[in-house]
Formats: C-alpha cells, structure tokens, sequence
C-alpha cells in the first residue's frame, strides 16, 4: 500500500505521545512562529496589557507611549512573574508578584527591590526578554524569534481571501475555554477536514453541505469552505481558515469571526482558547450571541469527545500508522509534512 504515488501514510504514533519530540516542538515551532495575543481594542491606553502562556512561554504585549512592546513575562532575578491575569492595566510599570523587582513598560529594570549593594550589579543587564510584535487587520501577535520574517508575508493569502472585508468596529465580545485531553497536533488534524463531519456533528451536518467540503493550501495557510445548505441555516458562512501552526479563523460573515488558538499545555493536553469578536449590535444582544456561542459549543463538544478518544487508542499502543484519504485529508497532510519537517526530537 505504502509504494502507491497516491496514497500518504499518517505520521506514526509515537509523534503524539513521545516527550523527546513534543520538547522539539516547543523550541522549533512554537519559539519561531507568530502567535496570536489579542486584538488592538483590548490594548488602548498607555499601560494595558494582555498575557497567554502557549506551549509553556508565557508572553504579554502591554501598550506604552512609543507603540505596543512584548515581552517574556518572566522576571530576570528568580523567574517570577510580571503579570498573572489575561488582560488587565498594570500603570506605568511592571512589578514581579515574586519579589518586587519591577520594570518600565519598555523592559528596562527601574528598581531590585531592596537587593542591596552588590559588586559588578549592572541593572542594564538586566531588563525583560523582549519578543518580536506586530499587527495585522488590527490583531496583534508575537514572535520569539526576534529575526523572523514579517507577519504580513505569512497573512497574506487570507489577506487575498477576505478582500475589502473589515474587522474594524468589532468588539471583544467573549472568551471560552475548553480543556481537551489530547496531544495538540490531534486537534490540529481533527480541525482541518471536513471528513468527520456527517459521523461527529450532526448539527452542523445539517446546517453545511458537507459533501462540498473543499480544503485548499496557499503558503502558511489552509482554506476551508463548506456553502450552507440554506442561507440561513448556519450560524457560519461556510469559510474557515488555519494559520501555522495552531490559529483557526471561523468567519460568522457579517456577524463577526472567532479566533480559536490551540494551545498545547503539555504532552497529552490541549487548551482551546476562542475569542469572540461580533459587531455591538450582536454583541450586546443576548439571543443573537448565544445562537453563535451556543453552535460552537456544541461543535467543540463532539470534537473534544472525538479527539480524547483517538488519542486514548493512539495510546493504547496498537496504531501505529494509517493512510490519508487523498479526497478529503490534504490539509491534514500538509500539516504532518510541516511538524515533520519542522522538527526533530534531540532525545533531551
């Protein structure tokens, strides 16, 4: 089976439950990738401040007079941390919850709390890690990797696809999180295809055209399109995109757009993280805004059911590989050839 041009063999087993590897992850993709932090609204005055810890790096962006900075939320002295809420204003500097030890909002050390005198102790040295932020239609991200490639380059086939459409005078409206038993790269997969659907979620079965369902692949992205069976029998508009390597956009049309990160908390352990951002109209109407929440909740219900228990087989340790269907798993493949090419585990 293995020799046919046309058929891709899965990524073994061992690449959702081995250690060695999902620490290469960590380094390789998550410490080189732009991941997405919050939207511009959430950081308007001068010392707001926002913070996520994604794949064990936690990170925070915080509003300062000369623009947004990002930074490591860890403190230089013994590794405390700066800020320990999602979204909040922290003044006009940070302060370590540890010790004290407290720093302007562009990173420099203003004050080691009562350290006293100490030889060759030069503050300069000492300011907060900084990380690589950028915008894009007003949604901010983060790279740790202060050399990478622009966030636009990466954007720009969704950039294509979305046209004149405009996330301005959007407002935050929500956020949820779903805690799924089950390695990252599972929920990835489970994510991009249409394939499961008639099986897993007979709601939006009934609501997409699911034997339309089209996955196409431009760069770091991947398109997803199912048309509605009715014009107003979905809450979505039939268009879903992922962008490398864990962000989905699930477009509501007129009504707004989800941003879904999915965040790995550990080998075996998958945080989903959905922020709703609806027009005001829709935000503020409590019928409106449950139609919408509520669809997604049930959808990620059956695909956290789903996802827990391949991943409890996977573990079981009688898969070892299977085989992608050539229909309707290519972004599937895509992105088994981009975590295994990206990456491999050094055995540390």
């Amino acid at each position: 089976m293995t020799g046919k041009p046309d058929l891709q063999v899965t990524a073994p087993a061992s690449f959702y439950r081995d250690a060695a590897r999902y620490a290469a992850e960590r380094r390789s993709i998550f410490g080189r990738s732009w991941l997405f932090m919050a939207h511009i609204s959430e950081l308007q005055r001068e010392g707001d401040v926002v913070s996520a810890t994604i794949a064990g790096y936690p990170l925070l962006v915080v509003r300062t007079a000369d623009g947004l900075k990002a930074f490591h939320n860890v403190c230089r002295h013994r590794a405390g941390p700066l800020v320990d809420e999602d979204r909040g204003h922290c003044g006009g500097s940070f302060t370590c919850k540890y010790h004290g030890w407290s720093y302007t909002l562009d990173g420099r050390l203003r004050n080691a709390r009562d350290f006293g005198a100490a030889s060759g102790f030069d503050p300069r040295e000492f300011g907060l890690v900084p990380l690589k932020v950028e915008t894009w239609r007003n949604f901010v991200f983060v790279n740790a990797d202060m050399q990478a490639s622009p966030l636009a380059g990466v954007m720009a086939p969704l950039d294509l696809k979305l046209g004149a459409r405009s996330f301005e005078g959007l407002v935050h409206a929500e956020r949820r999180t779903h805690d799924i038993a089950c390695n990252w790269k599972i929920y990835v997969e489970n994510y991009l295809e249409g394939y499961h659907i008639p099986n897993v979620h007979p709601m939006l079965n009934d609501q997409v055209d699911a034997s339309r369902y089209e996955v196409t692949v431009e760069g770091a992205i991947c398109f997803h399109h199912a048309p509605p069976k009715t014009p107003d029998a979905s809450v979505y508009d039939g268009l879903w995109a992922f962008a490398l390597p864990h962000l989905g956009f699930n477009s509501y049309g007129d009504d707004g757009i989800m941003l879904e990160r999915m965040v790995p908390v550990g080998l075996g352990a998958t945080r989903l993280v959905y922020d709703y951002y609806l027009p005001p109209r829709i935000a503020s109407d409590v019928q409106a805004k449950q139609r919408i929440l509520g669809t997604s909740a049930i959808v990620t219900s059956e695909d956290k059911w789903i996802c827990e228990k391949v991943q409890a087989n996977i573990d079981a340790g009688i898969y070892d590989t299977g085989v992608l269907s050539p229909r309707h798993e290519a972004g599937v493949g895509w992105f088994q050839t981009y975590f295994t090419s990206s990456t491999e585990p050094k055995g540390t």
